[in-house]
């Protein structure tokens, strides 16, 4: 490690811990304090370059900073104590891991002599995190802080991006040392690929070129990559279809006449029978995961050669065998391939894509996201319309929990920007809505944001609305209220005989005056007619949060569904 010119004094471990986030240049700390990290918080204390954010829960923590990752492309920081701050924190942690998060969490631990004597609040952080982390260090002496942190951030915002875990003994942060903080960092073991092997880029660009049934599908990685720009580039300059994951909505503008909607379990017909029929599938950043393909034995049904950029060699071929792999950053192989395809000086074949074209807008003709309004009962989505329209022509990021309202929001919300939509994928964590929205609304402080919700996810995470009132955050949650386990229904109406077995949410708080309760502005709406004039009133209260409680249609299903080990054409469309 190069380390920067001079030496500071001697400082404290807890010093150190706050100097090296100042050095980071990181705004916010989410947190929670507690007996093994009070020396940290003592520090935090005295300087004001770092501002920390107090949450209600450590689980929330984690969420708030990794929303504000996911919204800035800066690296998302959180700080619990040991024991039961750990533990609260491992839903968080696990989140951001499967959603490929840039995150540090540091952690305290018992004193250093006491590890392993099952001493008061010690868990085994590092063996209880291992299997849900890109990277934990256990530090070991004061002089390690700062290159184990310098090497943490390295790690979270680098290749495929992840949350490292720094945990750091009590002891450890009151003993003193010379304190040097590394400007760089390297590793023999973690060597990064970032070009792509021109060859095989290529061979790509010529599969590319002669394809009669083109499909371009991308995933997290473009957003994560910074590859909007680019991918827009690559699918107007070839006329190709395009579609989006559950993580990768916003990376190509959803109100683009190329754009086939997401794809996947709850996505369109048009885009998933694209994605069964097409002869050459480009895939950017995506995984190839069961949500997004089903079964990939009737995904290999149909013949087609796939090309798979992606940062990460280890999610190529892992469950769909692929013909071109290319390994690299996805904004420099996108700049590579949009270099050949120019030098190549060819174009698709018009007459071949004109009648795929023919084909996609016949699939489209379905109209597979239509649903039936109603005078008498809200159905959720219109209440997804009317937030989409009053708030598409603003900067808007919009949060979710997890269930059918998450499902309807990425279906009626058009994202045309990347990292304005911020919800949990690949661990469906229920709770994330509201710590989501804080973080955003942390990293975007002059912005519209928007939780959308149901009544028993809002509940996991509900003591936050003190956290939004201490810090005035104007946030609009938007709760689809059906007084059902949504999602949970959906299911065992489908495929458990309708025995509706724990799912019926029968003793809901009064939500008005629950938001009441904590200082904000509640509202109740059980009138279709009164909803467009519900959402105004709240999205014109520019300073207060709103909660706003849409009782919606109890019976009401997310559409098209694809059953659990079906294929993507064995859609369920009503």
């Amino acid at each position: 490690m190069e380390l920067t010119e001079g030496q500071l004094a001697e400082l404290t471990g807890a010093e150190i811990v706050s100097r090296c986030l100042a050095e980071e240049k990181v705004k916010f700390v989410f947190g929670y304090p507690g007996g093994a990290v009070l020396p940290i918080y003592d520090e935090l204390g005295k300087q004001d370059k770092v501002k920390h954010i107090l949450v209600r829960h450590e689980q929330a923590a984690v969420h708030a900073a990794d929303a504000y990752s996911r919204c800035t492309n800066e690296v998302g920081v959180a700080l619990v104590t040991s024991g039961p701050g750990v533990t609260n924190a491992i839903s968080g942690i696990a989140t951001a891991y499967m959603d490929s998060v840039p995150m540090v969490v540091i952690t305290g631990q018992v004193p250093t002599h006491a590890i392993g004597q099952d001493a008061f609040q010690e868990v085994d952080t590092v063996g209880i995190t291992r299997p849900c982390v890109k990277h934990n260090i256990l530090v070991k002496n004061a002089a390690d802080i700062a290159p184990s942190i310098k090497k943490a951030f390295y790690l979270a915002s680098t290749g495929r991006p992840g949350p490292v875990v720094v945990d750091i003994p009590k002891d450890i942060t009151i003993d003193k040392t010379n304190y040097f903080y590394p400007k760089t960092v390297e590793l023999r073991s973690y060597n990064l690929v970032t070009k792509g092997h021109s060859g095989q880029i290529r061979k790509a660009v010529d599969l590319v070129l002669n394809a009669r049934r083109p499909m371009i599908y991308t995933g997290g990685g473009i957003i994560w990559g910074n590859a909007s720009d680019l991918l827009a580039q690559l699918v107007r300059s070839l006329g190709y279809p395009c579609t989006n994951t559950l993580m990768g909505l916003g990376g190509y503008p959803a109100t683009d006449p190329l754009f086939l909607g997401m794809l996947g379990m709850h996505g369109t017909y048009e885009a998933n029978m694209a994605m069964q029929n097409c002869d050459v599938l480009l895939a950017i950043g995506a995984r190839f995961d069961d949500r997004v393909i089903g079964n990939p034995a009737h995904f290999a049904q149909e013949a087609r050669k796939i090309i798979h950029i992606d940062v990460d060699p280890s999610s190529i071929s892992k469950r769909v065998k692929v013909d071109i792999p290319v390994v690299g950053d996805v904004s420099e192989v996108l700049k590579e391939l949009l270099a050949q395809i120019g030098e190549m000086k060819r174009k698709p074949d018009p007459v071949a894509l004109k009648a795929w074209w023919s084909q996609i807008s016949e699939w489209r003709s379905r109209d597979c996201l239509r649903y039936e309004n109603s005078d008498q009962v809200i159905k959720p989505q219109s209440v997804v319309e009317g937030v989409y329209e009053l708030t598409k022509n603003k900067e808007t990021y919009v949060t979710s929990d997890v269930g059918q309202h998450q499902m309807w929001a990425a279906q009626f919300y058009k994202f045309d920007h990347p990292r304005r939509w911020i919800n949990s994928g690949g661990l469906g964590t229920m709770g994330v809505g509201l710590p989501y929205a804080m973080g955003a609304q942390f990293a975007h402080p002059d912005a519209t944001v928007v939780c959308i919700t149901g009544e028993a996810s809002i509940q996991m995470c509900i003591q936050e609305l003190s956290t939004a009132k201490q810090y005035r955050l104007p946030l609009k949650i938007i709760n689809l209220n059906n007084r059902y386990l949504g999602m949970v229904r959906q299911w065992q109406e489908f495929f458990h005989g309708n025995r509706y077995s724990e799912s019926y949410m029968d003793a809901l708080p009064d939500f008005v005056k629950l938001a009441e309760s904590y200082g904000h502005i509640g509202m109740k709406i059980e009138k279709p007619s009164d909803v467009l004039p519900a959402l105004e009133e709240g999205f014109a209260r520019k300073d207060d949060l709103v909660f706003m409680d849409f009782l919606t249609d109890q019976k009401e299903n997310v559409y098209p569904m694809i059953p659990g080990g079906k294929g993507l054409s064995e859609m369920i469309l009503v």
